[in-house]
């Protein structure tokens, strides 16, 4: 069975992950997916490359498409792209502000070709605003938005520390993007209207942290201005980044920390274990994993205030009993008892590892791909599945140049016209003869 995607064609000129990670999932749901690049090649084919312009990173964020090289800087090189878009339905890129349209690839440009164009742009920070033409990238939305803040990690120096999981403003900006390219194709084929559509790292941070960043009246009096007045005062004072956070508090000052012995890790014997309990059902479900009798843990009761003095030695002290009951015995065991007692827990795993899990496999998360340089490969697949029109990885990521001739011809060039756009350096790699 088709895609859901089956014959829109997409013509790409993105780097990194939030521009690629979108032109992935729009190929995973059946489009075809060409990703132009310049000689140099995207930026990440050269981080931690395993050969000549290929590396993982590449792989992951650009495969199932087809790629060609285009010099944008030329006049010739730009006419490919204007001839090829009166054939494509969408188009995407996510360069710095203002670079489209000196490559004359912005969207009133293309749209001349192709009125009904789909024309996405996502750029560090959007299309408007007093820092809409400032160059960023997922570290600078993480910080600028305040979500680093928010992870509360610090340095060896004291100063604020990345998010190293992930990139979480570039995945989201991804998300969004192929939601709204979606979206567009959809009105689209009710109106036969096209449009532009920009998404940004910011908004995609923002989203991530949306209760801390969003203001409620009628809660703020309480949470949110003590909150305010003590930034303010440490930052009167020149007091550090790491005083700064102690007067925030995150997720610690808006839940409490006695919520928080059943919403996180503990160390067991041989590994970690993780809690996630949200309701008082839970938690005695873990208490009752555990063994702990009535009158263990007086912070789930009607009378324990978190507020009251001498709260926080009584959370401390229920913490070291749960510490120590879970350090006397496996991650396994562990898992066992709390899936028994119907409790929401899951062992901490490594990401590494995570290929050869059974949950896993059993969705069919993995795929099995060929490079046609670096042989085979096994990649994160499609994250969803859809019954009538499945998803399914279109295939490895592309060499540099390795497709640029046959989508020519495939758009009409002739071999003499190919030939004469090599030569000039219009398209493909520099001739190393």
């Amino acid at each position: 069975m088709p895609g859901a995607l089956d014959g829109i064609r997409v013509l790409e000129v993105t780097q990194i992950i939030a521009g690629p990670m979108c032109g992935v999932m729009l190929s995973d749901m059946g489009a075809d997916v060409i990703k132009i690049e310049s000689a140099a090649g995207d930026g990440m084919r050269l981080l931690g490359q395993i050969a000549p312009s290929e590396s993982k990173g590449f792989h992951v964020f650009n495969r199932g498409k087809r790629g060609m090289v285009l010099n944008l800087q030329d006049a010739d090189g730009q006419a490919v792209v204007q001839r090829l878009i009166s054939e494509m339905d969408v188009f995407l890129i996510n360069a710095r502000p203002g670079v489209p349209e000196r490559l004359g690839i912005d969207y009133e440009s293309l749209r001349a070709h192709k009125p009904d164009l789909i024309y996405l742009e996502n750029t560090a920070y959007g299309p408007t605003g007093p820092s809409a033409h400032r160059a960023g990238a997922d570290i600078i939305a993480q910080a600028y938005s305040g979500l680093m803040a928010g992870d509360e990690k610090v340095d060896e120096h004291g100063g604020p520390d990345l998010i190293t999981a992930t990139t979480p403003a570039d995945f989201v900006a991804a998300f969004t993007s192929t939601i709204a390219v979606c979206a567009a194709l959809f009105h689209r084929e009710r109106t036969g209207e096209g449009q532009k559509i920009d998404t940004s790292l910011l908004a995609g941070a923002m989203v991530l942290q949306n209760a801390f960043a969003s203001r409620m009246p009628v809660s703020d009096a309480v949470l949110l201005d003590p909150i305010l007045s003590g930034l303010a005062a440490v930052r009167e004072r020149g007091g550090s980044y790491e005083e700064m956070l102690g007067a925030r508090g995150g997720l610690r000052a808006l839940v409490g920390g006695a919520f928080l012995l059943y919403y996180g890790g503990y160390q067991t014997s041989d590994g970690a274990i993780m809690l996630g309990c949200v309701t008082p059902a839970n938690r005695q479900q873990v208490r009752n994993a555990l063994g702990l009798e009535t009158g263990d843990d007086p912070t789930d009761g009607g009378d324990f205030n978190p507020l009251a003095e001498g709260s926080a030695e009584v959370v401390a002290g229920v913490r070291a009993l749960i510490t120590e009951r879970f350090a006397a015995d496996t991650t396994e065991n562990w898992v066992a008892k709390l899936d028994a007692a119907g409790a929401p827990a899951a062992q901490v795993n490594m990401p590494e590892e995570m290929v050869d899990d059974p949950q896993v496999q059993a969705l069919g998360i993995m795929v099995d791909l060929e490079h046609r340089l670096t042989g085979p490969e096994t990649m994160v697949g499609p994250p969803f599945s859809m019954s009538a029109s499945p998803l399914a990885a279109q295939g490895a990521s592309p060499p540099l140049d390795g497709d640029t001739d046959d989508v020519l011809v495939e758009y009409g060039y002739t071999t003499e016209e190919i030939a004469a756009l090599r030569s000039s350096g219009a398209v493909g790699l520099p001739d190393s003869s």
